[in-house]
């Protein structure tokens, strides 16, 4: 490429650029355990191609990622997945997708670097799973929902019964959604915005 002008780089997509009346930008985070359809959501709600990072599995993993009630899944986020949607005309929401296996942890502590919100993505066949995260998030002292993927093959409970088997407070918002459907994952988000807007409105989102 000849960089003293007779080329130009190419600026982003029309559809992919940001709103001219977005005010402010707020960073969200998707997170759970392996499996439970962190990119799905994240690729079905984002108003932009969203950035992946699969990479396809290998025999390495066997013994290492528990991938039980994932057996059919081919690919695995190794860093972060990334997608925009526009709330309204002024708030735009950054989603960021975290990697499920343990052995990827370690970029979680970026990735909740300024996150305001969190949805914590629970599937009934793994609930043990999704502890060891919300435990993540509580020490980070970052809000969260909790919002239910419902799996084809996966027991179905009620709401209440999954708060205590999760052992949820009453105040912290548990839904049930299905990630491949766009409206699904938006009414996610917007339980999560409506919750950070209560926590706000009493001065306890800091």
């Amino acid at each position: 490429m000849d960089f003293n002008g007779s080329d130009t780089i190419p600026g982003p997509r029309a559809e992919d650029q940001l709103p001219h009346t977005a005010q402010s930008a707020v960073k969200i985070v998707i997170v759970g355990g392996f499996g439970v359809g962190k990119t799905t959501m994240v690729g079905s709600v984002s108003e932009i191609k969203p950035l992946t990072t699969e990479e396809t599995m290998t025999q390495a993993g066997i013994g290492v990622d528990d991938n039980y009630g994932s057996a059919s899944k081919t690919a695995t986020t190794v860093a972060m997945d990334f997608g925009r949607i526009k709330i309204t005309d002024e708030l735009v929401l950054y989603l960021f997708g975290t990697p499920g296996q343990e052995r990827f942890w370690f970029l979680w502590n970026g990735l909740f670097e300024g996150a305001l919100g969190a949805v914590v993505l629970v599937d009934t066949r793994r609930l043990e799973v999704s502890f060891d995260v919300m435990g993540r998030l509580e020490e980070r002292g970052v809000p969260f929902v909790v919002a239910v993927n419902s799996f084809p093959d996966a027991p179905r409970y009620p709401l209440s019964d999954l708060r205590s088997a999760l052992d949820l407070s009453e105040m912290i918002p548990i839904v049930e959604c299905d990630v491949r459907r766009r409206a699904s994952s938006r009414d996610v988000l917007m339980t999560l915005m409506r919750f950070l807007h209560s926590l706000a409105m009493t001065g306890s989102l800091t």
